[in-house]
């Protein structure tokens, strides 16, 4: 089994971020794996310790993403892959996914269900869409079956479970693996193992971002006694204007 798992270059969930001149300011922020992105990479290699299976992980990203590729490495894919570009938007990225793939005869495309820097969710159903492959997300479960699949995800009001042939691209979340983390056997491996760079693909510019901006800060709160019913019904609607 050939299994590609795409992965993102994000800040740590708990790192305190600003903005410069409309750009991240980097100083003093630790990257890490995407969060989901970390499910799909710790499900693949579920997948090849019982079933046998190739993992390449993918990064779209400047040179400073590789120590989160090597991290992928170290938990245990067997390659990585950086495309030298800086992700722009979903589409470039989809674009880029899909052109390094399309000839490669991956049985799966995983990656995580959104990025947490962006939260698009976007990518899987675009590669998909670019590689004429069925698209599967939040996937919150993944098991083989002959040459198929068997998949579940969450739906509006409870889950639905799919069986679906190979090739397929899958975003994914919990539960559908535990996450892993590596050990050092793993670390000094992952020293040794390839770390290709190849250019990226051209592709038009179909957004821009024109500025970021934090959200505004939380007001005051106001106590209320509990019987006084009257008083809170004026605040909601004079104040609050919600009635």
């Amino acid at each position: 089994m050939n299994i590609l798992v795409c992965i993102s270059h994000v800040p740590d969930t708990t790192t305190k971020i600003k903005f410069v001149d409309n750009k991240l300011d980097t100083n003093g922020v630790q990257f890490i794996i995407g969060p989901y992105d970390d499910f799909a990479l710790a499900r693949a290699v579920e997948l090849k310790e019982t079933n046998g299976a190739t993992i390449t992980v993918l990064n779209v990203g400047p040179a400073d993403t590789e120590p989160t590729l090597r991290k992928a490495l170290a938990i245990g894919a067997d390659q990585a892959v950086r495309i030298d570009a800086e992700p722009l938007d979903a589409y470039f990225v989809a674009k880029q996914i899909a052109a390094y793939a399309k000839d490669k005869n991956f049985d799966m495309i995983l990656m995580g269900r959104e990025s947490s820097d962006y939260n698009g969710g976007l990518v899987h159903g675009m590669v998909a869409e670019l590689l004429g492959m069925p698209s599967i997300a939040p996937c919150m479960k993944l098991d083989l079956e002959g040459d198929s699949a068997v998949l579940a995800r969450e739906i509006e009001g409870g889950s639905e479970e799919l069986k679906v042939s190979f090739p397929l691209v899958a975003g994914c979340q919990e539960p559908i693996a535990e996450w892993k983390i590596p050990n050092m056997r793993g670390i000094m491996m992952a020293r040794k193992k390839p770390l290709e760079v190849i250019a990226a693909e051209e592709v038009g510019e179909v957004t821009q971002y024109v500025s970021y901006e934090l959200p505004e800060g939380k007001g005051q709160c106001k106590m209320i006694d509990p019987d006084n019913v009257a008083e809170l019904v004026t605040l909601l609607k004079e104040e609050a204007k919600v009635l």
